[in-house]
């Protein structure tokens, strides 16, 4: 009788564990998060944080998508189409300023800006200057080209004179070695991935850090409705999202094999490889924006566009989704 109650007791406390976690699962808050563009190694730590459970275990149930440009991504998230997304700083002030799309960034993750034009060390282009007179290809959304500006002011070269290709984003690594552009646009971060693809020939960069831009770039936008209507969301996204960078960082062999084991067509080691160059642009704290470097941000991108609304940086940057 005893053994029968005890087997009771055990039979409904499995009962009630199994209730409790299939109502916990249920009640998992589902997230849609668009990257800047597509599925690549410099993504990582996203699936990192999705592979280890940092996202389940804070209640989440995230979705990855891919994006096609920061440009989308911004206008992904304003919609509604993700709640979440990945966006370089430039997009957002651009899009605030010229079409009051509702988007802010919480939390920052390219605390230097990767930004660069890539050419083949054959082409003799080898500074800024040399651009002038040349054709760069690169994505309708990328911002790359929507900073270029700022980067011909820096460098002190004639925009004018460079004549820009608007390119599918497959497409750009084989128009630079065939010679159909002299240079394209591309982040740091995506040069492993572009050296593999132009081997034996070789690839040099002209950054925008070179030529003194000082700026934010990309970092985790959530719309103004989602900011007001479930902080707690954003707050919870953007924990787990900084362990998976911490553990990315720390050991980017392991993130570009979780890559690998999520999307098989990016090569795990150029992912690692790329992974190692996200390290080299976060600042520190991870994820904290400095609201100066903001104001700087925003007059670096005004400086380079006419902007059709003043932008301050309570309208880019909502602070507090980063623990301290």
């Amino acid at each position: 009788m005893k053994n029968r109650s005890r087997l009771l007791r055990l039979a409904l406390a499995s009962l009630c564990a199994l209730a409790a976690a299939t109502q916990s699962a249920a009640a998992a808050d589902k997230v849609t998060f668009v990257t800047d563009f597509g599925f690549n190694g410099r993504h990582a730590y996203y699936f990192v944080a999705l592979d280890k459970g940092y996202y389940a275990k804070q209640n989440l149930d995230v979705q990855i998508v891919r994006g096609q440009g920061s440009a989308d991504a911004v206008k992904q998230v304003a919609a509604g189409t993700a709640q979440l997304g990945f966006a370089d700083a430039a997009a957002v002030i651009l899009a605030r300023g010229n079409d009051r799309i509702p988007t802010k960034l919480v939390a920052m993750v390219y605390a230097k800006p990767p930004h660069a034009i890539f050419v083949l060390k054959e082409s003799g282009i080898a500074k800024p200057k040399d651009l002038e007179g040349r054709k760069i290809a690169d994505t309708a959304f990328s911002a790359v080209p929507k900073l270029f500006n700022a980067y011909a002011k820096a460098a002190k070269i004639d925009a004018a004179k460079v004549t820009w290709l608007v390119a599918a984003a497959d497409t750009l690594p084989g128009m630079l070695t065939t010679g159909r552009a002299d240079g394209i646009g591309q982040f740091t971060v995506g040069e492993p991935l572009l050296a593999k693809s132009a081997a034996p020939k070789q690839v040099f960069a002209l950054t925008y850090a070179d030529a003194g831009l000082d700026l934010y770039s990309n970092g985790i936008i959530a719309s103004d409705s989602t900011i007001g209507s479930n902080p707690d969301l954003i707050r919870r996204f953007v924990s787990a999202t900084l362990q998976g960078l911490k553990d990315a960082i720390a050991d980017p062999k392991q993130a570009g094999m979780i890559m690998n084991k999520h999307h098989p067509e990016v090569d795990a080691e150029v992912a690692a490889q790329e992974t190692k160059i996200v390290g080299t642009l976060v600042g520190q704290p991870l994820g904290t924006l400095d609201p100066g470097r903001v104001t700087k941000t925003i007059e670096i991108v005004g400086d380079a566009f006419s902007l059709k609304s003043p932008v301050a940086p309570a309208d880019i940057y909502a602070p507090g989704f980063v623990a301290n």
